[in-house]
């Protein structure tokens, strides 16, 4: 496993485990299937709906508490200064913690102009020792602005959708500026078009690795975080099978110019659902 260094200090697994869309029952033994493989980095959130399951899944795995990073998140329809507090306490409850490694805000919603109030709530959390780390998911340079300039505790890291068919290269500029680390979600494109593109079977057949092992390592060279998702043991597996081998200069610009601008998700400037 290779770590990254956030801003205050914490140290993150680079690889990470993702649950979106695992119902409640799949994801113990999911998770208990990624912790066995290698991976110490989990990532939920309150709307998936699983944190029991994954709370299940870190009692049972045997691995101490402290040797992995637990990231959830806070939903749209709890952001506000005192219901994001409330949100946190039953997400705590349901994963069973004393304490979670990275708290995130899901989405800005910026038509509601709540997101700072919401993220001096993340910061109340931190300051008082109950979460590890703190974040954003989904934030536009423009969000990340206002809370460099009416917060105090600079974001750890932006998790927002990022693939070689949405690079982001603006956004992802402006963060390694403030030192925010970028958290890469859909790195594979769910699984979609990028997955058949010659260029990436090609780059794959050179090193002996599937075309998503190959992603993988795009996004890691790229000094991102990256979770991919899967409930099917082997691409859990396959997918952590990502350190023994590196692409070369030219290859990571091969797959940079695949870059069309193609989301799979919702636009951050424009999602206010709650």
């Amino acid at each position: 496993m290779q770590f990254v260094t956030l801003n205050n200090g914490i140290q993150m697994p680079q690889l990470g485990f993702g649950v979106w869309q695992v119902n409640d029952d799949e994801a113990a033994p999911a998770v208990l299937k990624a912790i066995k493989t290698g991976y110490r980095s989990i990532d939920t959130a309150a709307i998936y709906g699983n944190e029991r399951g994954v709370g299940k899944a870190i009692k049972d795995c045997g691995i101490p508490r402290e040797e992995l990073f637990i990231t959830t998140k806070v939903w749209n329809a709890d952001q506000g200064y005192d219901a994001t507090l409330k949100a946190f306490d039953e997400s705590i409850e349901k994963l069973g913690l004393d304490y979670i490694d990275l708290y995130l805000i899901h989405w800005p919603m910026p038509s509601e102009n709540t997101y700072v109030d919401t993220y001096k709530a993340l910061e109340k959390l931190y300051a008082d020792g109950r979460v590890k780390a703190i974040g954003v998911c989904n934030f536009d340079i423009e969000h990340l602005r206002r809370l460099l300039d009416e917060c105090d505790v600079k974001p750890v890291l932006n998790q927002i959708e990022c693939h070689p068919h949405l690079v982001q290269k603006e956004l992802k500029a402006f963060c390694k500026k403030n030192d925010i680390y970028i958290e890469a979600w859909s790195p594979l494109m769910k699984g979609g078009v990028v997955l058949e593109n010659e260029t990436v079977k090609a780059i794959a057949g050179k090193h002996g690795k599937s075309p998503a092992q190959v992603i993988l390592r795009w996004h890691l060279q790229n000094d991102s975080i990256v979770i991919p998702k899967s409930v099917t043991s082997s691409r859990i597996e396959e997918n952590f099978d990502v350190f023994d081998f590196e692409l070369t200069q030219d290859e990571m610009n091969q797959i940079t110019a695949l870059d069309s601008g193609e989301r799979t998700g919702p636009v951050p400037a424009e999602f206010n659902r709650k």
